[in-house]
């Protein structure tokens, strides 16, 4: 026990011998001299840069960020982000409610009658007419169909009738003309549609 109160002295010694040491060198400094305002400047960027090497080098805790002399948040980034949040859910359902408030205004515009009522006055009965007409118009092709054919077979014994007569031998079949058969179509066709606006 003896040889550890004696290391302990020893140790007390050296250091009270190196204070006073110092001690002696500090009062034999001269005395400073008035700083200029340029060396004030350059002492106080010096203090604040040695202040920050202190910071960084010194205060290195886990809970504080020299960079920011505050506290650490613990992350880089924030722990909601990538995810869908409630927060971000109800800002999408209050400008989609903003939204159609707006379409809602406008739509409280008084409607325009002459928009909603039909270009002819008597379109419902001609839609239930045309289910009943469908076989009125089968008939009605049908039955055209057969009088062209009548009058092309007719014009084909007349010309026979005549060139037989005259020459003796048989010519080529003659039938209608192709002018007077798409004259006598577009004259039905107008004659049908005449038809249809009487309706």
């Amino acid at each position: 026990m003896s040889s550890s109160h004696a290391s302990l002295d020893a140790a007390s010694n050296d250091r009270k011998a190196r204070l006073a040491k110092l001690a002696a060198l500090k009062r034999k400094q001269p005395e400073p001299e008035e700083p200029s305002i340029a060396d004030l400047n350059a002492e106080s960027a010096d203090r604040e840069q040695a202040a920050s090497d202190v910071t960084t080098k010194f205060l290195s805790g886990r809970n504080y960020d020299a960079e920011t002399r505050g506290p650490k948040l613990g992350f880089e980034q924030g722990p909601q982000e990538g995810k869908v949040t409630v927060e971000a859910q109800a800002a999408e359902i209050a400008e989609t409610v903003k939204d159609q408030a707006q379409k809602d205004a406008e739509a409280d515009q008084p409607i325009d009658l002459f928009k909603l009522q039909p270009k002819k006055p008597n379109w419902d009965l001609r839609r239930d007419l045309d289910e009943k007409l469908k076989i009125l118009n089968v008939r009605t092709e049908n039955a055209i169909a057969r009088l062209v054919r009548e009058r092309i077979e007719s014009a084909q014994r007349a010309a026979k009738a005549r060139g037989s007569k005259s020459t003796g031998e048989e010519g080529e079949e003659v039938g209608i003309e192709g002018d007077a058969l798409v004259e006598g179509i577009h004259m039905r066709e107008q004659e049908v549609d005449n038809d249809e606006d009487t309706i």
